[in-house]
């Protein structure tokens, strides 16, 4: 049963590299915070009615990224959330802004080797359909690693434990940052 110390909590943001984690993880720690989760490539995908994969047929991914705007300005101004971002969606300065003014944000850290493990059969990652997607997985983290902790409140390795055991850690971790 959440707690009601819960209720003054803002948005959890969760955000990191394709195969993070960062849905399945989200799921837990909606449940133990008794709040709805939101997938915002889940909820890009239901305002369009379009997959990812042909939005970024159709528009590039300068298109898709102006979806990402805009939904992620929708999420981050309800409250009693808990958000799985896209991966990229902190290549956006605005993202960025919106993630760290309007909540909790907590990078779920990945090797590469995990992601690629975690990722290799999913054909719905448009950036991955490349010859050499470790090499690709390289290069975004290259650049997207320093964004994700510029913004992290806390920065949380996925390597170690399972989704719910995250979930439980993440909670950890904010319950005691609010307490200090």
């Amino acid at each position: 049963m959440p707690s009601k110390a819960f209720e003054t909590l803002p948005n959890v943001y969760l955000v990191g590299p394709m195969g993070a984690g960062k849905t399945t993880v989200g799921r837990h720690l909606a449940e133990l915070l008794g709040r709805e989760f939101i997938d915002s490539d889940h909820e890009i995908e239901r305002k369009t009615g379009a997959t990812i994969p042909w939005i970024f047929e159709k528009e590039g991914e300068i298109g898709f990224r102006s979806r990402e705007t805009n939904v992620l300005n929708e999420l981050t101004a309800r409250s009693s959330l808990v958000v799985a971002t896209g991966g990229g969606a902190v290549t956006q300065l605005e993202n960025r802004e919106f993630l760290k003014q309007r909540g909790i944000v907590v990078y779920l850290y990945t090797p590469v080797e995990l992601q690629l493990q975690r990722t290799h059969r999913d054909k719905n990652r448009p950036l991955l359909q490349v010859d050499n997607p470790e090499q690709k997985l390289r290069d975004l983290l290259t650049v997207r690693d320093p964004l994700y902790r510029e913004i992290a409140h806390f920065i949380v390795e996925t390597n170690q434990g399972a989704a719910r055991d995250l979930a439980q850690r993440i909670l950890n971790l904010i319950l005691s940052q609010q307490i200090n």
